[in-house]
C-alpha cells in the first residue's frame, strides 16, 4: 500500500507524460514552471549541460514589491515578462515550454503569454 495519495499519483504520471516529450537543448533550452497555491516560478534550463540559465519567481528579490496588490494572473503575467528579459539578456530567444503537471489555462497561460510579447519564441 502507498502512502502517496491518489491525486499526488495522478500528478506524477501527468508530469511525466509532459516531460517524457520534452527536453532542452542548447539551441532550445526549457521554460519550465512550477505553480503553488500562493507564488508561481519559471526557470530556463538547459538539459544537455545540466544548468539552469535563469529563474524568477514571485518572492524572487524585488518581485513582491512588484506584485504587491495585484491578482495571481496578474503576478504570473509579470514573471513571464521578467523571465523573457532575463533570457534575452543572456541570448536566449527560442525556449520549449514545459508547463510541468499544470493545465495550460490561468496563471500557467498568462505567464506563457506574457513570455512570448515581450520576446520569446515558443
Amino acid at each position: 500500500m502507498s502512502n502517496k495519495s491518489d491525486k499526488s499519483i495522478r500528478a506524477d504520471r501527468r508530469k511525466k507524460g509532459v516531460s517524457f516529450k520534452i527536453s532542452g537543448t542548447t539551441d532550445r533550452p526549457r521554460l519550465t514552471v512550477f505553480r503553488s497555491l500562493k507564488n508561481i516560478t519559471a526557470q530556463i534550463v538547459d538539459d544537455e549541460k545540466k544548468v539552469t540559465i535563469t529563474a524568477v519567481s514571485t518572492f524572487s528579490e524585488g518581485m513582491p514589491e512588484k506584485i504587491a496588490g495585484k491578482t495571481k494572473v496578474d503576478a504570473a503575467g509579470l514573471i513571464g515578462e521578467e523571465i523573457a528579459r532575463r533570457a534575452l539578456e543572456k541570448n536566449v530567444t527560442k525556449v520549449v515550454f514545459d508547463r510541468n503537471r499544470f493545465l495550460y489555462h490561468g496563471r500557467i497561460k498568462s505567464l506563457a503569454d506574457a513570455a512570448r510579447k515581450a520576446g520569446l519564441k515558443f
